[in-house]
């Protein structure tokens, strides 16, 4: 039997941290989760044309929000003057109804990121292109980028079949049990034409060992 867990959670205080940090009491942790979960919603919405948002960072301090969005397309966030993240930041108050600090950080190389690897698999298969085409030039940009192993298996109606099947690609070495190994893994759903379902990506990426 397969016992799996989230390689990024299975990660978490040896070298990866929760991407909501702060801390509440009963009366507000139920709510300030909503409020995290509607803002991640809002900023994915947001730049949903493409694969854009890398991770999003929620700090909450006694009396501000702090927004760390990090992107591969840090001019697209921003927007021309600034005015992007001023809209941004609106529309978040409005949410937290306290003050928001927005930070934008740019992926240098968005080819070691799971979910933007994943996000654009998912819109390529939506544009009818083949699934084996999509997955092996999503491995060899990764493994080009200087990752040191990527895993990558879609399920689903692949390539318009009458049957469900799963595929996968693996280059390099993905050794999920390894703690020191910094793997990034991130989950898909990509809606295909004509009916045909919705096809699953997962995306594994080892980064190599972390010495710390």
């Amino acid at each position: 039997m397969g016992q799996k867990v989230n390689p990024i959670s299975f990660r978490l205080q040896v070298h990866k941290n929760w991407n909501s940090r702060w801390f509440a009491g009963k009366k507000d942790f139920a709510k300030w989760l909503a409020e995290d979960v509607k803002i991640r919603d809002l900023i994915e919405k947001r730049y949903n044309s493409r694969p854009t948002i890398s991770r999003i960072e929620i700090e909450r301090s006694a009396n501000m929000t702090t927004v760390t969005i990090h992107t591969a397309k840090a001019g697209v966030v921003i927007g021309k003057g600034g005015a992007g993240v001023t809209e941004l930041k609106k529309f978040i108050e409005k949410i937290v109804k306290s003050p928001v600090r927005i930070n934008i950080e740019e992926v240098k190389r968005p080819e070691l990121s799971a979910k933007l690897v994943a996000e654009n698999i998912a819109r390529q298969l939506e544009h009818r292109i083949n699934f084996r085409r999509a997955t092996k030039m999503a491995a060899q940009n990764t493994m080009n980028a200087g990752a040191k192993g990527i895993r990558i298996e879609v399920s689903g109606r692949l390539n318009n079949a009458e049957m469900a099947r799963r595929e996968k690609i693996s280059e390099g070495s993905v050794s999920l049990h390894t703690l020191r190994n910094d793997i990034d893994f991130h989950t898909e759903r990509a809606t295909m034409p004509n009916g045909a379902g919705i096809v699953g990506v997962k995306v594994w990426i080892n980064k190599g060992e972390r010495s710390e």
